[in-house]
């Protein structure tokens, strides 16, 4: 209970509390309100990350919330932006088969095997930042459409493309490693 009451986790559940509420205004088509929300809801998440680290408040809990949190943003993001025709389908697949295939992944080699780390990658940290960045740009151009908004919108989600495929050939490299470190095919690396 006293992780729960923490300060950095208390924002993690405000930002899951805030999800249904950017998506009923994406959904609606009250682009300002969800870019509003939207926004609340990235601030809170680099400040619960801020203060977990500075104020010495980074729990187990925190640790399970806050990448939870993050995905059922960006993942419902993605699926209602879709619903109401803003992305293409195609990056919205890309982007949930991209995570379902590494969820079942971890899920697999932590059952079979004794390796229990997943730790984010440089690319997958910043395949997470392209796709926040994503979001925000196609609600600002759904919110307030112009010929900059809807560059913007159009440049990044091909960059969300690009990122997602990059960081998911990494994942799968670097789990390959892992298992044929784990079963003795390769060296430790060093």
């Amino acid at each position: 209970m006293r992780q729960l009451l923490n300060f950095a986790n208390q924002l993690t559940l405000f930002r899951l509390l805030v999800i249904p509420l950017i998506l009923i205004a994406m959904l609606y088509q009250r682009h300002e309100w969800a870019l509003v929300l939207f926004l609340v809801a990235a601030i809170t998440d680099v400040i619960d990350g801020v203060v977990a680290r500075r104020m010495n408040q980074q729990t187990s809990l925190g640790a399970y919330l806050d990448p939870i949190a993050d995905k059922l943003l960006l993942s419902s993001s993605f699926f209602i932006l879709a619903l109401i025709q803003s992305i293409p389908w195609w990056l919205t697949i890309l982007v949930l088969s991209r995570d379902v295939i590494i969820v079942a992944t971890s899920v697999v080699v932590a059952l079979a095997t004794p390796i229990r780390q997943f730790p984010p990658s440089v690319f997958g940290k910043l395949n997470t930042g392209v796709q926040v960045a994503t979001v925000l740009a196609v609600v600002l151009r759904n919110a307030y459409p112009n010929p900059v908004t809807r560059w913007l919108a159009n440049c990044l989600v091909w960059l969300a493309l690009a990122s997602t495929v990059i960081s998911g050939v990494q994942y799968a490299v670097i789990t390959s490693q892992k298992l044929a470190r784990h079963s003795g095919g390769m060296p430790p690396a060093t």
